[in-house]
């Protein structure tokens, strides 16, 4: 089962004090500065966005020119602009913080949350650019190393991360940071569809 937020872990008063929504807003933020996948103006779909912290950190760095969706199974709060919803791609990048709802038992746990992983990442090679990026929240164990593979085959450079914030809960999540898709990996997908096709979506 997921860990409890405790009110004095340093990040939960961090985002408390900065205004954002989740701890979890410094996973993406230290991934940013490591990796800066985020780009002013960029185009960024975010998975498992509730309750918005990577939405904010999305927000910050793409600017007004840019363009965030967050789409979760929660309802989100409304964020300001550049977070919206309406759907338009291709995106320069996707976001997925999905985890199962967990069931206490880790072989389970694992399995569904490489299973989200795996839509995530099916879902990236459909919608990302040529230059686009992927960054998703994985639980070691498992099939982990073979998810790892799966993904050394479709993006030239992929990256294990365990931000500073994960590592503080103990938690045994981390992030496969994902970059430059190989052509033959996105070949068939729909990536070039026309924006007019998109539907609306709730926040």
């Amino acid at each position: 089962m997921p860990k409890p937020y405790d009110p004095r872990d340093r990040f939960y008063q961090k985002a408390k004090k900065e205004g954002f929504r989740a701890r979890s807003a410094f996973k993406l933020d230290e991934i940013q500065r490591r990796f800066h996948i985020l780009r002013p103006g960029g185009r960024v779909l975010d998975l498992g966005a509730a309750p918005g912290g990577w939405c904010q950190i999305a927000a910050r760095e793409v600017g007004p020119k840019g363009f965030v969706l967050g789409i979760d199974l929660e309802p989100i709060p409304a964020l300001p602009p550049p977070a919206r919803t309406w759907v338009a791609f291709p995106y320069d990048a996707v976001l997925s913080d999905l985890a199962p709802r967990t069931s206490g038992i880790h072989g389970v746990d694992e399995a569904r949350s490489l299973e989200l992983a795996g839509r995530a990442l099916s879902l990236a090679l459909q919608v990302l650019k040529p230059s686009g990026a992927l960054v998703v929240k994985v639980f070691m164990g498992g099939d982990f190393e073979e998810f790892l593979r799966t993904c050394r085959r479709a993006f030239r450079a992929v990256r294990v991360v365990r931000p500073e914030a994960s590592v503080a809960r103990g938690s045994k999540e981390v992030y496969l940071v994902c970059q430059d898709p190989r052509p033959e990996s996105q070949a068939g997908f729909g990536s070039s569809a026309e924006p007019g096709s998109a539907s609306k979506q709730g926040a």
